[in-house]
């Protein structure tokens, strides 16, 4: 519970003084939608200091092979840890406490009481801070991320560190203006002729109850984080139950948070962690429990099509889709080619946004006015791919590794799938790390007539090609995926512009965002908080979006109380 102390002598008063900045920008932000970052992507030793990468990778390899005890929790009713490194396919030997549900639940239900109290700004300065104190752990959530999910350093530093402390802070902002959108209390006066009927209205933002966020293998923090902050923000005490494969990076996280909380007079039960005991999974069962009213979900449909029928709940789910490229014209088929390629190489395919389904036209794609062959056009991406993997300065950085095995699996039995292969997987070597688990992207035609291959999410470094008639029909089918099937991104490539009003219009119908003519530095892949909206809510792929005010007003509920004013 809060102490006296805190209260008396002012320390929160302050800290909401000392962070009201960061959250008015912030918020000026989310209006603006121009870029906006409070912690710098760049790892520059003139940013973090000049031992910060060489420090995170010691603390990191401090946690391997021991309990990680940093958790303000009481006594555990015991010790599991499931992580193993893709680069090193050896076990992290990491080990986590972990309690029944029934415990969790009932620290859970004492904290709730203390934190829904808390004036919105108060809380929102305390979240800050806990940001502030993430952000000197950036390096060593990097080397976690790196070595339980199987993304690159860059990737891994910039993703889970401060990406998604700017997602948590986007969250923040968005809590802090919705919480503060009405006045607390007003004298309401109705004219009635000779005299005036006077009420004290009073409304009271009240939180609904116990969130469960549950985190996924990939992203760990950064598809955790929003919906945490989000439920934090609003009032609601959290309980994180992170993929048994990806528990350090969003630990640690956790671990600053029960930190700060308790610091400022909290009880750290508002934000808890919880892990899978080593022989069963408990992620149902927590979200089954009457108490938890409230479940952030990132992952694959078939769960998260159970959680989104579970009633009493109020459920926001990131899920699968198939997220397509339309080619119908470009300027420099070179430099479109090129950036392609990155996008589906990126991560192996690993993420969310990456491209799946690549319409192209059976007559080819014009460049610069003229019609290249559609055969031309496939063996330029294909060598892009090539050039890229076979990069040996890029590649091996840009691929990462593949965190789960079955996605090896699936990308060596594509050969199954109704189609031919137009670029097969190889295997490259990771000059750092020699036992890297490693496979290259594949391209793979089918006929646009085979909709039961491209419908399904192929997840990893899987590319499929798709013989179209004409645009029209490329457009038509990658409506038809995002409105079925869903989708989160979708990259297209027009000089016409009555084409690109029709794309517009069409896969904005269905709830997808579109990128057009990307080359250079930017891809389909990235969101950029404060800015971008990651997924609509739109279509089958997700119901929620990062950060609409809807991520927000579900979490709490507007009660009024009045009475007569006195005369």
């Amino acid at each position: 519970m809060i102490s006296t102390v805190s209260q008396e002598n002012g320390v929160l008063a302050d800290l909401s003084q000392r962070h009201q900045p960061i959250i008015d920008r912030a918020v000026q932000a989310l209006h603006e939608r121009t870029f906006f970052s409070q912690y710098p992507e760049n790892p520059s030793p003139a940013i973090y200091g000049e031992t910060a990468d060489q420090d995170g990778l010691a603390s990191y390899k401090k946690h391997l092979g021991q309990r990680f005890t940093e958790l303000l929790t009481p006594e555990s009713e015991g010790w599991a840890g499931q992580e193993e490194s893709p680069y090193e396919q050896e076990k992290l030997g990491i080990t986590y406490p972990y309690y029944s549900t029934e415990t969790l639940i009932t620290r859970a239900q004492a904290a709730f009481h203390v934190w829904r109290k808390v004036s919105p700004a108060q809380r929102a300065a305390v979240l800050v801070e806990t940001l502030e104190r993430v952000k000197a752990r950036f390096f060593e959530i990097a080397h976690a991320t790196m070595h339980t999910t199987g993304q690159a350093f860059m990737m891994s530093f910039q993703a889970s560190g401060p990406h998604a402390a700017d997602r948590a802070l986007e969250a923040i902002a968005a809590g802090y203006e919705e919480l503060t959108r009405f006045p607390e209390q007003q004298v309401w006066e109705k004219p009635m002729g000779k005299y005036s009927l006077k009420l004290n209205k009073i409304w009271t933002p009240v939180p609904k109850g116990i969130s469960l966020v549950i985190g996924c293998s990939t992203f760990p923090t950064w598809n955790t984080v929003p919906g945490m902050y989000a439920s934090l923000v609003t009032g609601n005490p959290v309980i994180v139950k992170p993929h048994p494969k990806g528990v350090l990076p969003i630990a640690i996280f956790i671990a600053e948070v029960q930190k700060v909380l308790a610091e400022y007079g909290f009880d750290p039960a508002i934000c808890q962690l919880a892990l899978d005991p080593d022989d069963r999974l408990i992620t149902k069962e927590l979200a089954e429990h009457p108490a938890v009213k409230l479940i952030d979900y990132t992952g694959g449909s078939t769960f998260g099509n159970y959680l989104e029928g579970l009633s009493g709940k109020t459920v926001f789910t990131e899920k699968a889709g198939v997220n397509p490229i339309l080619l119908d014209s470009v300027e420099d088929l070179d430099k479109v080619v090129q950036n392609l390629a990155f996008s589906l190489t990126l991560y192996s395919g690993q993420m969310c946004t990456a491209p799946q389904n690549f319409f192209i036209p059976e007559t080819g794609v014009k460049v610069a006015g003229e019609l290249v062959p559609y055969e031309t056009v496939v063996q330029k991406l294909a060598e892009a791919v090539t050039g890229l993997v076979n990069n040996p300065k890029a590649g091996p950085h840009v691929l990462g590794a593949i965190q789960n095995p079955l996605t090896q699996q699936r990308v060596k039995e594509l050969g199954s799938l109704n189609g031919k292969s137009l670029l097969d997987t190889c295997e490259i070597a990771n000059p750092a790390f020699s036992n890297a688990r490693i496979c290259t992207p594949v391209l793979y035609e089918v006929a646009s007539r085979d909709k039961d291959v491209f419908s399904q999410e192929l997840f990893g470094p899987i590319a499929l090609v798709i013989k179209t008639k004409d645009t029209h029909e490329s457009i038509k089918l990658a409506q038809e995926m995002a409105m079925e099937h869903g989708a989160i991104s979708c990259g297209a490539y027009t000089t016409d512009p009555a084409l690109k009003a029709e794309i517009m219009d069409q896969m904005g119908l269905a709830g997808t965002p579109v990128s057009f003519n990307l080359t250079g530095g930017i891809y389909v892949n990235q969101n950029a908080a404060f800015s971008d909206f990651h997924v609509t809510g739109g279509n089958p792929a997700g119901n929620a979006s990062f950060t609409n005010p809807e991520f927000m007003v579900k979490r709490f509920t507007w009660v009024g109380f009045r009475e007569p004013a006195a005369v």
